[in-house]
């Protein structure tokens, strides 16, 4: 049953989400990035909304064009072409993985090859960039508001037909979820794993690719812009360009351990992933590039290492964590963190069938310092890219302020979810690891 307040979330984000992505990037189009003055001239009367809407750059067919090859080519890229890298690259796990077990008993299996994809990509895109000259390397820029209307566009038919196939065609009936509430249906989505074929799921595509693989190609976009404009590009966007380059990197580098994470693991697929993924991603998590085009930043030596040094060891840290959680799961605690044997506590569930379950729960290393330590280097990533762009404006830093709501609303729900699988023994956990992200805070 959905509950008001989490229909009342939807709703609002449903009204409002597509909104706040046209009200940042128009505010950066047509008010240097001030998230007040728009406002402040429609209070005034100085513009009316009409006023800001026909400044808007329309839909054009040169960007329908640009993204349709876009979305296709990374189609072909994820279904026709099997990964070689794991083939030469030591350490990589890509190929076919299984992934985790689905509630219905199902376990699916999934093509790895979003670095071979990646790679693929970047080095097209430098191979036009400096010898085949096909397309200007700020033509994501250049049009940046004509391909929203695109990625809205693909964004609302990827939602609109997995919700349709999750009451026709579902890909198996018993992982659907139909809690009779249209709007909960539609945003959190019907269908666990939706998929066309054997190899085309929607979950693993939309949130491995079209977007991330772009992410880097856009900030790539933004640092050809800066080039072009100033004759220079500021140590702030290449840090920018680097820091979330090793997080894209790392996202695909680690695609395999993906498969068992939250957005695979538990989250249904609906607009809040399809959107989302096409939409949200790609141009809210790009801000601060996209920012650093209308107000360069050259920060002193100090203050770039510094936000370097922050930006590593925070990766440090979620990276780590992460590794010390798979290496206890794949060895069944057979292992050595920190240079001692593991503490855990031992814990069962039962499934929907009746069958029950044993597990571990890590007590050691860095997951014993807080239950989801993972998130907290991931916040400190985030705000070495915030801290790059300086101080001027707060727009650069809804990405900091996003993330901390984001990972926190996660937090509750993975604990919410955790208390009602392991009952008594999810209590004994959080009774020797009492701290969810800042050890000693929170």
């Amino acid at each position: 049953e959905v509950d008001w307040f989490s229909l009342a979330s939807i709703l609002f984000l449903l009204m409002f989400a597509p909104l706040i992505v046209y009200y940042f990037i128009m505010s950066c189009d047509q008010y240097q990035c001030s998230l007040t003055d728009p406002v402040i001239d429609l209070l005034t009367g100085n513009k009316h909304l009409s006023d800001i809407w026909n400044k808007t750059p329309p839909l054009t067919y040169r960007a329908a064009g640009i993204y349709t090859l876009w979305v296709t080519f990374q189609v072909v890229l994820y279904v026709f072409i099997p990964d070689f890298c794991h083939k030469f690259l030591p350490g990589y796990v890509g190929g076919v993985q299984e992934g985790a077990v689905t509630p219905a008993g199902v376990v699916n299996k999934y093509e790895i090859n979003g670095l071979q994809a990646w790679i693929i990509t970047h080095l097209l895109w430098f191979a036009n960039a400096y010898y085949f000259h096909w397309f200007s390397p700020t033509i994501i820029f250049d049009n940046w508001i004509p391909l929203l209307w695109c990625a809205n566009i693909l964004g609302y038919v990827v939602s609109t037909f997995a919700m349709i196939k999750g009451y026709l065609f579902p890909t198996n009936a018993k992982d659907c979820k139909f809690t009779g509430n249209f709007f909960y249906d539609y945003m959190m989505g019907i269908e666990f794993n939706p998929r066309i074929g054997k190899w085309f799921d929607f979950k693993l595509f939309f949130n491995g690719r079209p977007g991330i693989v772009a992410w880097t190609l856009i900030n790539l976009s933004y640092a050809a812009k800066q080039q072009e404009l100033y004759g220079h590009i500021t140590n702030s966007m290449i840090l920018v360009n680097v820091l979330q380059g090793i997080y894209v990197l790392d996202f695909f580098w680690n695609e395999a351990w993906y498969l068992k994470t939250i957005d695979i693991c538990h989250d249904h697929f609906g607009w809040y992933l399809g959107w989302g993924d096409c939409v949200w991603l790609p141009y809210l998590y790009t801000l601060q590039g996209l920012y650093l085009v209308y107000h360069p930043v050259q920060l002193c030596t100090a203050n770039a290492m510094g936000i370097l040094i922050l930006g590593l060891i925070g990766y440090y840290i979620f990276r780590m964590t992460n590794h010390q959680k798979d290496l206890f799961r794949r060895t069944n605690g057979n292992c050595k963190i920190w240079g001692k044997k593991p503490e855990y506590i031992e814990c069962s569930y039962m499934s929907v069938d009746g069958t029950r379950f044993y597990s571990k729960l890590l007590t050691s290393g860095f997951w014993g310092w807080a239950r989801h330590f993972n998130y907290t280097g991931d916040l400190m990533g985030s705000l070495a890219y915030c801290l790059a762009c300086g101080f001027q404006h707060i727009l650069p830093y809804f990405y900091i302020i996003y993330m901390t709501i984001l990972l926190t609303h996660r937090c509750l729900r993975d604990e919410h979810r955790c208390l009602s699988k392991y009952g008594k023994d999810w209590r004994r956990y959080t009774a020797a690891v009492p701290y969810r992200l800042l050890p000693g805070l929170f």
